[in-house]
């Protein structure tokens, strides 16, 4: 890709993002277009459909999801490095408003171009509750797919005014249920 189209492919995320973050994925592809200064033609352009639009603005963000799972499975004890990565995806799911029901469906549809990202995600998210579970640290009655579901509730209290004051101790109430210390039984 010539450097002028990055540039302009890279513009029209970065409204899309705010937009997102601002009035949630249902956001109209004008109101995006109006945003980023430019005419719907264009935005269409580079984006024909608002999942393909999508699939770009959250593949960069499942990546960098994905990335710091690794560098925490690297870098922190199981426990923590699970609860960091699950804090992490909250405040992502919560930032870019609905985002976590496309991604619920995208998991269910193959042909979704979210599909393989999610899936990647998931993956990740698995792989750290797997290393926390090995040495005691997380409850083993859960699995990925678990991880993924509480990540979405968490996200879904963070999304409501009433509850969002409150999201940060149930997260705190959620991650000290699936964590257990090394050594102590895990909850049933």
């Amino acid at each position: 890709m010539r450097a002028d189209a990055r540039k302009n492919r890279d513009h029209l995320l970065a409204a899309a993002g705010t937009a997102i973050t601002e009035q949630g994925v249902d956001v109209s592809m004008r109101d995006i277009a109006r945003r980023a200064d430019v005419g719907l033609a264009t935005l269409l352009r580079h984006f024909p459909t608002r999942e393909a639009l999508l699939d770009a603005l959250l593949r960069t963000s499942f990546e960098v999801l994905t990335a710091k799972a690794d560098t925490l499975e690297k870098s922190s004890s199981p426990g923590d490095a699970l609860a960091a990565w699950l804090r992490d995806c909250v405040a992502w799911t919560t930032e870019f408003r609905g985002a976590i029901t496309l991604m619920a469906a995208a998991l269910e549809d193959t042909e979704s171009a979210l599909h393989a990202s999610c899936v990647t995600l998931r993956a990740a998210g698995a792989r750290l509750l797997t290393r926390a579970q090995d040495v005691g640290a997380a409850r083993t009655d859960i699995d990925g797919a678990d991880v993924f579901a509480l990540v979405a509730a968490l996200a879904w209290l963070g999304d409501q005014p009433s509850l969002a004051p409150r999201a940060d101790h149930l997260f705190d109430v959620v991650a000290g249920t699936i964590l257990t210390a090394p050594g102590r039984a895990n909850p049933a």
